[in-house]
């Protein structure tokens, strides 16, 4: 074997070992966070101080993105629909099509784009200027003050903010499909509810539950593991952000083939 074909494995080698290894650091972060869930004391202050970041403050932008999201779907669907002689299936598939994948997936990115950035820069400046270190010092963990309630608040507000997008976006076609598509509202309505199943919304509510979880452990764990200087808070953000769209993407195949697989 040449010198190069070695270079190369061993180089190939050695990526899948950081790989490992930074997987294995990520599932006992998220297992250690975990488990302070029922272990005292609990700190309520913070945890709704982080619900109002994670679920409150993202309803603007998540109500929002789902509104055209849901209007520019209803176009879509009729212009290709048309093409089969089969427009009027524009409420079944805004309704499977928001509430199985779009919905979910436009909050789980909004939530990264938006608190798992502000987590991981908060985290990461309080590492910086040694307020970390400080409550250490003052016998308070901060896996169980900072992390936790940020999490809990993620799983809690996950659904939650996926059922508001979930249902704007349906009015966002709804809006279209009625204005400008010449629906009949009551027709529309009566094929959205009578189209979705049970199996529909509780993917949905699954899947916002683990992007909400996703995102904030991304945060929290980014922050918390962030280098020195300004720097390492860029970084940290920076590389919180992209590890919780990938996961959150990854996720989103994985909770569909659990649910809807043939």
């Amino acid at each position: 074997m040449n010198a190069p074909i070695i270079l190369i494995v061993r180089a190939l080698g050695r990526l899948c070992i950081d790989a490992i290894s930074a997987l294995g650091r990520l599932v006992l972060f998220a297992l250690a966070t975990l488990s302070q869930v029922f272990r005292p004391p609990f700190y309520l202050r913070e945890f709704f101080t982080a619900l109002l970041n994670v679920g409150y403050l993202s309803l603007p932008v998540v109500g929002l993105t789902a509104l055209f999201t849901g209007a520019a779907l209803a176009l879509q669907i009729y212009s290709g629909g048309s093409r089969f002689n089969a427009p009027e299936v524009v409420p079944q598939i805004v309704a499977i099509g928001m509430v199985r994948e779009l919905g979910p997936v436009l909050v789980g990115l909004m939530i990264a784009a938006r608190v798992t950035s502000s987590i991981a820069a908060e985290m990461a400046t309080m590492k910086v200027t040694e307020q970390i270190d400080a409550l250490v010092t003052l016998s308070t963990a901060p896996m169980k003050y900072l992390v936790m309630p940020r999490v809990l608040a993620g799983l809690m507000a996950g659904p939650v903010l996926v059922a508001v997008a979930d249902s704007i976006g349906i009015f966002g076609g709804f809006i279209v499909a009625t204005q400008t598509l010449g629906f009949n509202p009551a027709t529309y309505v009566l094929n959205t509810v009578n189209f979705l199943t049970s199996a529909d919304i509780l993917s949905s509510m699954a899947k916002g539950m683990a992007f909400g979880f996703i995102a904030t452990l991304m945060g929290c764990y980014y922050g918390l593991n962030s280098g020195r200087g300004a720097q390492g808070v860029g970084t940290a953000t920076k590389a919180s952000v992209q590890a919780a769209a990938v996961l959150i993407l990854a996720a989103n195949f994985a909770l569909t083939a659990v649910f809807f697989s043939a």
